[in-house]
């Protein structure tokens, strides 16, 4: 088996407010755009596509791709910054199932979380994500989908989020995810 590292550095606005985390980026062959959630079949950003601008298409550059410059300037403008909980991974399968992904290395927050000193919360957007990060934060309970959990970083009072993945291998309709989310943005006053 190989290690694969991940592709993609972490992307930070100096801004950022909220960290989003998924687990990794699926296999190259899958993406349709050199950024976070690139998978077309992904549905994350249609989620952010139709809570901000009321269009699932908005981030759409065409039928089978993402634009990237959207989804950045989106980013930046807002206060999101994007990463994985893993680092380096071994795919038991050829596939972007997260179920197959054994982590070797998950993300460092020491190393992390220092770079972006406004950020308030951190979403998790998938259970891989939660069971790669949950060890490495200082949290006393699991929130539940949806739902969020206070902790303490240094001397920062912060907020672990916990939302549905946007997989389309996740059996939820884009308009119900979309709505848990809409409440996580609302409560970090992002939306």
């Amino acid at each position: 088996m190989t290690i694969e590292p991940h592709p993609l550095g972490f992307f930070l606005p100096k801004n950022t407010r909220l960290l989003m985390l998924g687990s990794f980026p699926p296999p190259r062959r899958r993406w349709s755009m050199e950024f976070y959630y690139p998978n077309i079949q992904n549905d994350m950003w249609r989620v952010l596509g139709l809570l901000f601008y009321a269009s699932k298409d908005y981030f759409l550059k065409d039928r089978k791709a993402f634009c990237v410059e959207k989804a950045k300037a989106f980013c930046q403008e807002k206060g999101i910054g994007l990463g994985d909980t893993a680092m380096e991974v071994i795919r038991q399968k050829a596939n972007a199932s997260d179920k197959f992904l054994e982590v070797v290395r998950p993300i460092d927050p020491e190393k992390v979380l220092p770079q972006i000193p406004a950020c308030e919360a951190i979403a998790v957007t998938g259970q891989k994500a939660l069971d790669t990060l949950l060890p490495l934060l200082p949290v006393s309970e699991t929130p539940k989908v949806g739902g969020s959990v206070e902790f303490c970083w240094g001397d920062k009072s912060m907020r672990l989020y916990r939302m549905p993945s946007t997989s389309r291998a996740y059996p939820k309709p884009i308009e119900e995810k979309a709505a848990i989310y809409r409440t996580m943005f609302e409560e970090i006053r992002i939306l």
